[in-house]
């Protein structure tokens, strides 16, 4: 399973980003940030295998 942490300031779009992560076969969300902040310390503490953010 491919661990992916969400990062994106509008929580609408992390939603979005979270149902089509987890609709792919062999991904699952373990985290979400709203910031680069909490991005690093979910990062440090979940340990994904990808980050996934929209610019």
């Amino acid at each position: 399973m491919i661990k992916v942490l969400l990062v994106d300031d509008h929580s609408i779009v992390r939603a979005g980003l979270r149902r089509i992560v987890e609709d792919s076969t062999g991904m699952e969300v373990v985290a979400e940030a709203a910031d680069g902040k909490e991005a690093i310390r979910q990062a440090r503490k979940q340990a994904p295998d990808g980050v996934q953010d929209i610019v």
